[in-house]
């Protein structure tokens, strides 16, 4: 399997013919990441995660296109018909052909002022987690994990405990085109450093760039 990194928290995942997009956001390269795919995972609402403008017109350029996401998101893209399914926590279904299991139901807490919202944690073929906007640790082995490395609703022990609470062997950087590259270093410099003795083997994907898992 091939997993490629997009801006932000936007990854593909292909194997033979099989293709699937997760998070396809504002910040993302949409098109190049839905080019060709047969199935899109949304984690939750917010625009850095999903481009409903961009994946409405993908999924009505390609009528095999399907879409799977929380129930809030489904209903905002109901106009896309069959081509939109509602998940829900604690589910397993097929998806373009991967194996998946859900877990996890709300965001982070960014501000008790600001309304929570569903999201949804999604592991691929017993292999990749991505969390969407939440610490959620699966509670069955996770190969390879992406991690939120800055967010408005953590802070660098929380993605360092997350990361070591999972003990995925590999893991890469999601939720990370708000910060700069001084930051950058300095989160990942703590990545590699304090999770190391955990085995976990944190990696730096540029955008568009492919890792072999």
């Amino acid at each position: 399997m091939q997993l490629t990194k997009f801006t932000h928290s936007c990854v593909r995942l292909d194997d033979g013919d099989r293709s699937l997009v997760i998070d396809p956001g504002v910040f993302s390269e949409v098109e190049q990441a839905l080019d060709g795919a047969g199935g899109v995972l949304i984690t939750h609402e917010h625009t850095d995660h999903l481009d409903a403008d961009r994946l409405r017109a993908a999924a009505k350029a390609d009528p095999r296109l399907r879409v799977w996401a929380p129930d809030a998101v489904a209903g905002s893209l109901a106009d896309l018909g069959e081509q939109i399914v509602a998940v829900a926590p604690g589910s397993t279904f097929d998806a373009a052909g991967f194996a998946i299991r859900t877990f996890g139901s709300q965001h982070a807490l960014i501000h008790p002022l600001i309304p929570m919202v569903a999201n949804i944690g999604y592991l691929i073929d017993e292999d990749v987690f991505h969390p969407g906007d939440a610490f959620t640790v699966p509670d069955v082995p996770v190969r390879t994990l992406l991690i939120p490395t800055m967010a408005p609703w953590s802070k660098i022990a929380e993605v360092i405990d997350f990361a070591i609470a999972v003990r995925a062997p590999r893991a890469f950087q999601i939720h990370d085109s708000l910060i700069t590259p001084v930051a950058t270093g300095v989160i990942e410099g703590h990545l590699h450093r304090l999770t190391a003795p955990f085995g976990v083997t944190f990696e730096h994907l540029q955008a568009a760039q492919t890792a072999a898992l």
